[in-house]
């Protein structure tokens, strides 16, 4: 807000100072050719440019009426140049940017059950891009002004300000959101935001990104308040022991995360009331177009059926492990209601 300001005075700054110089050159015209004082020759300049038209001061000689003529066509084009240059620098370096914030503001605040990442690093900027491919609302806070700017262009909802501290994630809506994202670099600096955004929204579920391969990290990480902790360097080897030992199954996992076209992804799903008591194959999808039903987890239970049969009858808080485009999924949960 602050490098905004100074960008719109600097930018008003010229306009003025071309103004105060044909004002400045209007009042020494008439003061010499006239020989009118200060206040007179300043009040039929000011007149003159504004085109108000109300009369002349005192009768104009010759010179004096062609140096008014000379005074009014210039006067046009100048004044003409100054509105337009203040009109701009309003619209494009403080009005325009004012309104921006503004309607993303409103946003923000209109966001419920939504998800917070905390770190435009690579882990953070990975984490929006999947939320942007499936739909997701989500806010974005980061450190630097600038960054604000560069990812409310691309349509993100970015909040500035220190991700551990209340302001910003107020900002952010943490307490109605679902999710919230450590990505910072600083394993210590994501422990801070963990218990900061428990402090705010006991419910909200805390993923955090554990740089330092360090065991006792991995602890004070979970101690702080983080629901589950990421290891990079650990998900790296998996991956590349994968790529070797499964690469058709990796190839597979990667046109669904990554490919543009296939924009098929892996959801969880539960069950609601309205599917209480009745067959999984009415949802598993196998035999009709639609999403497939890969596994199930029944309400209090943390294990998973594999391929479920199509005979199981669902209950109330049932979790599918659903694979399908956007739109079969979403038709999948909305039967599920």
């Amino acid at each position: 807000m602050f490098h905004m300001k100074n960008s719109l005075r600097s930018g008003m700054l010229a306009p003025l100072a071309l103004l105060l110089l044909l004002c400045a050159a209007g009042v020494g015209g008439y003061s010499l050719i006239e020989g009118w004082d200060f206040l007179d020759s300043l009040y039929m300049t000011v007149i003159t440019l504004a085109t108000i038209g109300y009369g002349e001061t005192h009768p104009l000689s010759t010179p004096g009426r062609i140096f008014t003529i000379v005074l009014i066509l210039g006067g046009i084009g100048v004044m003409t140049y100054i509105f337009t240059s203040i009109t701009e620098l309003l619209l494009k370096g403080g009005l325009g940017e004012a309104i921006r914030r503004f309607k993303m503001q409103a946003k923000l605040e209109a966001m419920e059950s939504h998800y917070i990442v905390c770190g435009a690093t690579r882990s953070g900027l990975s984490v929006c891009e999947e939320l942007s491919k499936t739909g997701r609302p989500f806010a974005l806070v980061v450190l630097k002004e600038e960054e604000v700017k560069k990812f409310m262009s691309r349509g993100w909802c970015a909040a500035g300000g220190d991700a551990s501290s209340c302001a910003a994630l107020e900002t952010a809506g943490i307490k109605k959101a679902r999710g919230i994202f450590c990505a910072l670099s600083n394993d210590k600096d994501n422990a801070f935001i963990a218990i900061t955004a428990k402090g705010l929204n006991q419910a909200v579920k805390v993923v955090t990104v554990q740089n330092e391969h360090n065991p006792e990290m991995t602890d004070k990480l979970t101690r702080a308040g983080a629901d589950i902790v990421i290891n990079p360097s650990h998900i790296g080897g998996l991956r590349m022991a994968s790529e070797m030992l499964r690469p058709a199954t990796v190839k597979f996992l990667d046109s669904m995360l990554r490919g543009q076209k296939a924009g098929v992804r892996f959801e969880d799903m539960e069950a609601g009331a309205g599917a209480e008591g009745r067959l999984l194959g009415e949802f598993k999808g196998a035999a009709a177009k639609g999403a497939l039903v890969v596994a199930l987890r029944n309400s209090g239970n943390q294990e998973y059926e594999i391929n479920p049969l199509p005979a199981v009858k669902l209950k109330k808080g049932d979790v599918l492990v659903a694979l399908g485009t956007p739109e079969e999924l979403k038709a999948l949960a909305a039967a599920l209601v």
